[in-house]
């Protein structure tokens, strides 16, 4: 474990709706370039939480610091240092544009994206680069949603449910892609119901 401030830092975090606690005072550390899984089965509080740390959605109490900002204050910033990936596979934006066209759009929100042809490549969509957003299947747009999560470099990637809708073979390439951003230098926060994609040490269990 590395000596240097966390990236992610998370004490006593409760998120409750009325009576209902969706969060039950998680507390966790996550150092640079580390990969680290939430844990449990659907209705856990996985998604709850990873939306309070990405900033879409306020806690009931406790502390969180997200890449030294808590996200109730972040700004644009901010944001433009984080990778989202979410739990269901989206429209991933315009659909009447090519994989290719929605890419360079997204890669011109930050200053130092990864290249276009490079991303494509990475998640496996060089045969689909020329199609249209909206002629690909379920798995393939999830695809597209991995895509504009890693098209920035995030400092920090969010990972809600990422392999849903992806076959074996596409689960495997997509757990490569991970490797290397970890070796790159990516922290990576996912979330899974799938315990044989979760590595022993580094998953704690929300609630």
């Amino acid at each position: 474990m590395t000596s240097s401030a966390p990236v992610v830092r998370v004490r006593d975090l409760r998120k409750s709706y009325g009576s209902v606690d969706a969060v039950s005072g998680i507390s966790f550390d996550i150092h640079p370039g580390e990969t680290f899984a939430l844990l449990g089965p659907n209705g856990a509080g996985k998604s709850t939480t990873i939306e309070i740390l990405e900033g879409y959605r306020d806690r009931t109490s406790g502390e969180v610091s997200v890449l030294g900002v808590d996200p109730r204050r972040a700004g644009l910033g901010w944001k433009a240092r984080l990778g989202i990936v979410l739990q269901s596979a989206t429209e991933s934006g315009n659909v009447t544009v090519t994989v290719t066209e929605q890419l360079t759009h997204f890669a011109g929100f930050y200053p130092n994206p990864r290249p276009v042809g490079e991303v494509i490549e990475a998640v496996g969509l060089q045969s689909k680069a020329k199609t249209r957003i909206g002629k690909l299947s379920g798995g393939q747009r999830r695809r597209v949603d991995v895509a504009l999560g890693i098209v920035g470099r995030p400092e920090l990637l969010f990972l809600d449910e990422p392999t849903t809708g992806f076959d074996p073979e596409a689960r495997h390439q997509f757990w490569d892609l991970v490797r290397r951003l970890k070796d790159e230098g990516t922290t990576i926060l996912l979330t899974t119901h799938y315990l044989d994609e979760a590595a022993p040490g580094w998953a704690t269990e929300p609630g």
